[in-house]
C-alpha cells in the first residue's frame, strides 16, 4: 500500500477515535476530502466477477483520490463471448466494461479488467507495446500479465478526480485494446481493426 494512502486510513481512523473520546480534531486530514466513490456492480460479471474485486483493489491501492466499492450500478461490468473486451465510459467513474471471454483465455483476465476500468477512470489506450504501461493493452503480447498501473498512470486518475477536473472527461468507447483472439477467424479480425481504428 502506498504511505499517501496509509497516511489517509491513519488520519481517519485518529479523527474517529478522537471524536468517539469527545476531542474534537483542529486539522482533518484534507486529502480525504477529495475520495470519491466510484460504485461498481459485478452482479452480471459472472466468471470475471473475482476478477473485478481484484482490479478494484488495485486502484484502490495505487490511488488516493477514488475509492471502488460494490456500492451501486455507476460502473457495470458484464462479459460476453466473442467481439472483443471493452469499455463504455459515460462520464467519468461512470459506465461500463464488457470482458470477452474468449480473449480472457488468451490474455490476462486481470490485466483486462484493470485496463478496461482505467478506461472509467480517464486513462486513455496507450499502443506503446510496453508490459509497464497498464493501458498499452495487448500490444504488449499475451505473455505480459501485468495488472498494475504505472505511478504516471495512477497520478493522471488522482489528477481527473480532483475537484477541479472531474467534468473534464468526455463519455467515450474504447474498443480494440485486445487483439482478437487465435480462435476468431479473420473477418473478425479485420472488423476488430477499423474499430481500433476509430476508438
Amino acid at each position: 500500500m502506498r504511505k499517501p494512502k496509509l497516511s489517509r486510513i491513519l488520519a481517519t481512523l485518529a479523527a474517529a477515535t478522537l471524536a468517539a473520546l469527545g476531542a474534537v480534531a483542529v486539522n482533518p486530514a484534507p486529502a480525504s476530502a477529495a475520495v470519491r466513490n466510484v460504485c461498481y456492480n459485478i452482479s452480471q460479471a459472472g466468471p470475471f466477477a473475482n476478477t473485478a474485486v481484484q482490479a478494484a483493489a488495485i486502484w484502490n491501492n495505487y490511488t488516493n483520490n477514488i475509492n471502488m466499492a460494490q456500492c451501486g450500478s455507476n460502473l457495470r461490468i458484464t462479459y460476453t463471448y466473442g467481439g472483443g473486451s471493452y469499455a463504455q465510459r459515460t462520464s467519468l467513474g461512470n459506465g461500463r466494461v464488457v470482458i470477452d471471454y474468449n480473449q480472457a483465455q488468451q490474455y490476462s483476465a486481470l490485466r483486462i479488467m484493470t485496463h478496461e476500468i482505467g478506461h472509467i477512470l480517464g486513462l486513455p489506450d496507450n499502443y506503446n507495446g510496453n508490459c509497464a504501461i497498464l493501458m498499452s493493452g495487448g500490444s504488449a503480447g499475451t505473455s505480459c500479465t501485468n495488472p498494475y498501473p504505472s505511478s504516471a498512470e495512477a497520478s493522471r486518475v488522482d489528477s481527473l478526480f480532483g475537484f477541479a477536473a472531474r467534468s473534464a472527461t468526455p463519455a467515450q468507447v474504447f474498443t480494440g485494446s485486445w487483439p482478437a483472439a487465435a480462435t476468431v477467424g479473420a473477418q473478425r479480425l479485420s472488423h476488430g481493426r477499423s474499430r481500433d481504428a476509430t476508438a
